[in-house]
């Protein structure tokens, strides 16, 4: 498991970083985001789908649970935080294992449904303010996309 760790200081910051991530993603391609409330998960989910190409606005499923969004890749934002102890088929497995990009937050709630390989991106409140947010790829695919991650 190939591990970055960066710190940006304004929300621009995290979503340009999540903007640049979202460029050199191809398709069917998973990531989990974990932090806590206010931490910037969907702000970085923003950014991401501007990398995308997603022209629309980008906000929280929470009380959707998922939102697609078309763009180089199609987006499936899924918000998980509702899903504790839920047994049942979500049928969330075709959009983890589909043809986009497939982003969920609190995805700690639905493990049993993740595959091995993904992206976690983990995003921490500073007491300044700043955000930590560590990437974990799971994956030689995810690892190649850190990598290139690094390099620009």
């Amino acid at each position: 498991m190939k591990e970055l760790k960066v710190i940006t200081n304004t929300a621009e910051e995290t979503r340009s970083l999540a903007q640049r991530l979202g460029r050199n993603i191809e398709e069917s391609f998973l990531i989990t985001l974990s932090g806590e409330l206010g931490a910037g998960k969907t702000t970085f989910t923003q950014g991401l789908a501007k990398g995308l190409e997603i022209t629309r606005n980008v906000t929280s499923p929470t009380f959707t649970l998922m939102k697609n969004y078309k763009g180089r890749l199609p987006l499936y934002h899924i918000d998980a935080y509702r899903l504790e102890d839920i047994d049942q088929d979500l049928g969330f497995e075709e959009y983890i294992d589909g043809d986009g990009v497939c982003v969920i937050e609190w995805a700690n709630f639905i493990e049993n449904v993740l595959p091995d390989e993904y992206l976690n991106i983990d995003l921490t409140i500073n007491d300044d303010d700043s955000r930590t947010i560590i990437f974990r790829a799971r994956g030689s695919k995810y690892e190649e996309v850190l990598d290139k991650l690094c390099t620009h």
